[in-house]
């Protein structure tokens, strides 16, 4: 088992980092009745940690008794039928999807399978809570019809069901289901409490840490505390005992993007842009967000280019990500910030050198 997974806090007095929220949860599900929550935050800094150490304070340890399935689900969308495939993770009293997998498809994804299951109430409750929770992943990712629906369910089946909302930025959420939550800001650790946990985890693993060692680990991290753990572990299996100057290995997906960075600066042709949207497919098919790979390859090619073009390319940049948002097909966003980019690249070339 991993490190991330072996030593994730199972309830919310274990929770190391966000400590004050954790215990404020407790006192709020001990003392009144859950309310609809919203979780918003950068990714690898708790939430879903969180949601899970609540989960089981609420219903004990049947909330970690979980089974994945593949659900297939006929909807009917006016005069026709469309069949939908989810993964859900479920117990006996929650239900955990992401409804914007299915794309442009989530209206109907809110509008009957998260509505059907709030109709129904947990078979067993056994003197627990009489109602089900529904978590539901990157909300902020889903249309706005999707997010009208919602509301509507949150109104409606609020006896029986409660849903946990999870996002990395509520302000793509509608005012109308932020005012109908609880909203709980999750901050990114900082280095200090990310070098707490490291540190943690090297005693229970037995193993000796050099001076500043868990401290440049933090800080590569840049305060993804998912990522430093895993780093860490990286770190054990390449090489113990560590060493003082130890290099921190980056993530493979990084070293990737930091090639494709290389190649667009050395050719800007057609032919070089072809291989370049063959390498970001294969960035995107194995799951990295394109938001991440957007971002991360713009963080790349800054470093290698003047100060005069990094306005302009930054303007690019942040007006193809605009558009990846609205769109569906994210890779041809960033096949079109890497020809921009090509195109003013060059003429800048041209211009400078003739």
């Amino acid at each position: 088992m991993l490190w991330v997974d072996k030593y994730r806090p199972k309830t919310l007095d274990q929770v190391m980092v966000h400590q004050e929220i954790a215990q404020n949860l407790k006192k709020l599900v001990t003392e009144q009745d859950c309310p609809h929550l919203l979780f918003y935050g950068p990714s690898g800094a708790g939430k879903k940690t969180l949601i899970m150490a609540l989960l089981r304070q609420i219903f004990g340890t049947s909330a970690e008794k979980v089974k994945v399935e593949n659900r297939n689900w006929k909807v009917d969308a006016g005069s026709r039928t469309i069949d939908l495939e989810l993964t859900t993770l479920s117990s006996n009293n929650h239900v955990e999807l992401t409804p914007s997998d299915a794309g442009f498809q989530d209206r109907y994804v809110v509008q009957e399978i998260i509505k059907e299951m709030a109709k129904n109430r947990p078979i067993d409750t056994k003197g627990k809570k009489g109602y089900k929770v529904l978590v539901l992943n990157e909300v902020d990712k889903l249309s706005r019809e999707a997010q009208h629906s919602l509301r509507r369910t949150m109104e409606k089946y609020s006896a029986s069901c409660r849903l946990i909302l999870c996002c990395n930025s509520s302000s793509k959420v509608t005012e109308a289901i932020r005012s109908r939550c609880l909203n709980i800001r999750i901050n990114a650790p900082s280095e200090e409490e990310t070098v707490k946990v490291l540190e943690f985890i090297g005693k229970k693993e037995n193993l000796q840490l050099p001076p500043g060692f868990a401290a440049r680990i933090a800080e590569k991290s840049n305060r993804n505390l998912r990522r430093a753990i895993l780093s860490f572990e990286t770190c054990r299996v390449q090489q113990y005992p560590f060493e003082n100057n130890q290099a921190i290995p980056p993530m493979d997906w990084e070293e990737y993007i930091s090639e494709i960075a290389t190649d667009i600066m050395k050719e800007q042709s057609p032919k070089r842009l072809f291989q370049v949207r063959g390498k970001v497919y294969e960035l995107l098919i194995n799951c990295i967000p394109p938001e991440i790979v957007l971002k991360r390859l713009l963080h790349e090619l800054l470093k290698k280019l003047d100060a005069e073009l990094k306005h302009e390319v930054c303007h690019w940049a942040a007006y193809y990500e605009h558009r990846m948002h609205l769109g569906q097909k994210a890779i041809f966003h960033i096949e079109a910030f890497v020809a921009k980019f090509m195109s003013i690249y060059k003429g800048f070339l041209i211009a400078t050198f003739g």
